[in-house]
C-alpha cells in the first residue's frame, strides 16, 4: 500500500463506495461463515444514505478513495455503542485500516460517555474474531437468532 489513509466522517457523497466495500466485506463473510445471505447483501445505496444521516459512520480512505468503513448506532440509557457494517475493501486489508477504525470508533464513543461497545460476528470465524479479541473484545454471548452461531461481543471502556 502506497500512501497513507486517513479516517474521517462519511458525507452523502460516500454511499455508494460504502456500499461497494460492505457487499464485498460481506460476500466474503458469508462465504468463510457458510451462510448464502445475509441482511448486509439486501441493503441499498439508498439504505447507506439513510445510515449516513442517521448514524455514526467513518471512513478510511486512501488518495480519495474509501477503502473501508463502519457505523456506529449509541445507546445513551445503557450507555453502549453499537457497530455495524464494519469491512475494509479487500485490497486494502491487513494494513492497519480496521485498526484505525476501531481505534477511532473507541474515541468517538468515549467522547459520547459510552462505558461499553458492542458488535456481533459469526462465532466460528476464528481470524475475525481473533481480530476483535485484539481490540479489546470479548465473547459476551452466542445465539442462532439469525439461523447461524452468532457471537455478541463487548468491549468495556470502564
Amino acid at each position: 500500500m502506497n500512501g497513507v489513509f486517513q479516517i474521517r466522517m462519511a458525507t452523502e457523497a460516500d454511499a455508494e463506495a460504502i456500499y461497494s466495500i460492505t457487499r464485498e466485506a460481506f460476500r466474503k463473510y458469508c462465504e468463510m461463515a457458510g451462510l448464502s445471505d445475509i441482511e448486509a447483501l439486501r441493503e441499498t445505496v439508498e439504505d447507506v444514505r439513510r445510515d449516513i444521516a442517521e448514524k455514526t459512520v467513518i471512513v478510511a480512505y486512501l488518495d480519495n478513495t474509501v477503502v473501508g468503513s463502519l457505523r456506529m448506532t449509541f445507546d445513551s440509557a445503557a450507555l453502549t455503542a453499537y457497530i455495524s457494517r464494519f469491512g475494509v475493501s479487500r485490497q486494502y486489508r491487513n494494513n492497519g485500516i480496521g485498526k484505525a477504525l476501531s481505534n477511532v470508533a473507541d474515541m468517538i464513543a468515549r467522547g459520547r460517555g459510552m462505558r461499553q461497545a458492542r458488535l456481533h460476528t459469526a462465532a466460528k470465524l476464528a481470524e475475525i474474531v481473533r481480530f476483535y479479541y485484539s481490540r479489546g473484545f470479548y465473547i459476551e454471548s452466542v445465539s442462532k437468532d439469525r439461523g447461524y452461531l452468532r457471537a455478541e461481543m463487548v468491549k468495556d471502556y470502564t
